[in-house]
């Protein structure tokens, strides 16, 4: 039988996270440097990520380099991919986590907020899915694509207004299968992870808000949104090496909320 250090750990791998300078980003990214894994921050925020990647080799004996990096100049984010193999080595898992949550009514989100968040949350995604195959192909070994989807990329929000969002996580839904379709034969696998609402820098306002992380959890069987920590488990799955048979898979982690 095998060992759960032979099925699950990262040590010798290298995995890159978009969004990595807060939030669930920095979470995950810890997560693979506790299994072993040599990581990459890619964000906005130099400060922010050059703390993390600091605390995460003092923390794990990893590898750990920071890129600051607009994921919407597409010139700019091919240059960080290069610059990451250059420093750590061909990229074996890839986590697209960055992204935006506008809210408002749909007809307030045009064009404006529709294109950036279209922009950050699904061709930006794509771009990463294409530049980490890439580098999977020239390693030889295959890897793991883990796209940070959301519980709206197949329900409606009836809490906030999320056209944009709620458009483009569906778009990566579906853009998980279809690549895992095309990228199979080359030993890559293509998964989603579909969280409910958890506390981040991105809902952080919302649930300043009187009555908001009560309605949010109502809407769970678990009657709670998600702690910290309760995607690790799902990230480090995907990312195994004894994961090689699961792709095109978009996996709920919502505390039961997309049950009802």
């Amino acid at each position: 039988m095998s060992t759960i250090d032979e099925m699950f750990g990262l040590s010798g791998r290298v995995a890159l996270v978009t969004g990595a300078s807060a939030g669930l980003g920095k979470e995950m990214a810890a997560a693979l440097a506790r299994a072993g894994a040599d990581v990459a921050l890619l964000a906005r925020r130099r400060e922010q990520l050059d703390q993390t990647a600091a605390a995460l080799t003092r923390d794990y004996g990893v590898r750990c380099i920071a890129v600051a990096v607009d994921l919407n100049d597409r010139d700019a984010l091919s240059s960080a991919f290069a610059d990451v193999v250059a420093e750590l080595g061909e990229i074996d898992v890839l986590v697209n986590n960055a992204g935006v949550a506008p809210t408002g009514r749909a007809e307030k989100q045009w064009p404006g907020d529709w294109d950036a968040t279209l922009s950050l949350n699904l061709s930006a995604v794509f771009q990463c899915c294409l530049l980490a195959r890439e580098s999977m192909a020239r390693g030889g070994h295959g890897g793991r694509i883990i796209n940070i989807s959301s519980i709206f990329g197949r329900l409606g929000s009836s809490l906030f207004r999320v056209a944009a969002y709620a458009a483009a996580k569906g778009g990566v839904d579906n853009l998980t299968r279809q690549l895992a379709v095309e990228w199979a034969k080359e030993g890559i696998t293509v998964n989603a992870i579909a969280p409910a609402w958890f506390r981040s820098e991105m809902t952080e306002g919302s649930l300043a808000r009187e009555g908001v992380e009560e309605t949010m959890a109502s809407a769970a069987p678990m009657g709670r949104i998600g702690q910290p920590g309760e995607l690790d488990s799902a990230c480090l799955f995907l990312a195994a090496p004894a994961s090689s048979y699961v792709t095109g898979a978009v996996i709920p982690v919502d505390g039961g909320y997309s049950v009802w």
